[in-house]
């Protein structure tokens, strides 16, 4: 079901991003884009920002920054609890195989969706989103970047 959203959303981006922080995910391929797609995620709060990225960091990454967007009049597909939509995508890769998770971001983006609504793969009450495009009226800077610690979000381990 498409879905209107406008509120606010918060990225993680190493902090040599943060002179561009509606670019997009540097990855050629991710959860909801694959063979050059543009996508842009970000999450509905701080905490499920940091939980999103856990998977990601490691002790020696380069300094992050956290920042705040506000998301306005965005058509989502909303696909939050689908559990075929928080599958651990990077091993079926690494076989070879298509993410699954891609049919939905292929479907959204052909029915003109401007992103998805997802739930968190480990904390299913927290919710993500990707958007597909950003312009002015779609995102922008709600705040200015700060510095982001992982262990203020989720503890040191």
């Amino acid at each position: 079901m498409i879905t209107e959203f406008s509120g606010p959303v918060w990225r993680i981006l190493f902090h040599s991003q943060s002179d561009n922080p509606l670019a997009p995910a540097r990855a050629p391929e991710g959860r909801f884009h694959h063979s050059g797609q543009f996508a842009l995620y970000a999450s509905f709060s701080v905490e499920g920002a940091g939980i999103a990225i856990k998977r990601y960091v490691s002790k020696n990454d380069l300094p992050r920054v956290i920042q705040r967007f506000q998301i306005s009049k965005a058509r989502l597909l909303d696909i939050r609890g689908q559990a075929s939509a928080s599958i651990v995508w990077q091993q079926l890769r690494e076989t070879g195989a298509l993410s699954p998770t891609w049919r939905y971001s292929d479907d959204a983006r052909a029915t003109g969706a401007d992103g998805l609504l997802y739930s968190s793969r480990s904390r299913p009450e927290l919710s993500h989103l990707v958007l597909f495009s950003v312009g002015p009226q779609l995102i922008k800077p709600a705040s200015a970047a700060e510095d982001w610690f992982p262990e203020r979000c989720y503890g040191s381990s």
